[in-house]
């Protein structure tokens, strides 16, 4: 019965990491609800550079799911292990060394590949607008339309 409400405990807070992770991205190909149906700014320009950059997903603050799952994973597989106090100090390590993979695995998901690309607008003003590197592929000399609603830019062919 412990052991039965220790795994249906583990797999909600693994449910939680898991929803904790899940993102709406920085890419030119991806709009919010909120997003759609949104008149935009349209200007045009050509590329000067693009070089590739790392986008933080938790924009660099610490995020708890990772540790909690990771913690309360090992945990449960570390009390598995011997019986009585034994069973306690495993599950105490293995809690620890959970917490410590998961915060890991938690920070690798969160940094996802992107560009920066920076803009020459017709009028000559220099933009540079920094956005996942899942969609469209940029070069130097290319024309790009700018898309500009609400704060958020989007760099498209």
């Amino acid at each position: 019965m412990k052991r039965s409400m220790a795994a249906c405990t583990l797999l909600m807070a693994c449910s939680v990491a898991l929803a904790g992770c899940a993102t709406t991205g920085s890419s030119a190909d991806i709009y919010t609800a909120s997003q759609a149906r949104r008149e935009q700014t349209v200007r045009m320009g050509t590329v000067e550079s693009v070089r590739g950059v790392t986008i933080d997903e938790n924009n660099g603050q610490a995020s708890p799911f990772g540790a909690i799952g990771g913690g309360l994973l090992g945990a449960v597989a570390g009390s598995a292990v011997g019986g009585g106090r034994g069973s306690l100090l495993t599950g105490i390590l293995g809690g620890l060394a959970g917490a410590v993979a998961g915060d890991d695995v938690q920070n690798r998901l969160a940094k996802k590949p992107g560009l920066e690309i920076t803009v020459r607008l017709d009028n000559g003003a220099l933009r540079a607008i920094t956005q996942s590197a899942d969609g469209e592929m940029f070069r130097a000399g290319e024309r790009v339309r700018l898309l500009s609603s609400g704060g958020i830019t989007r760099v498209t062919l």
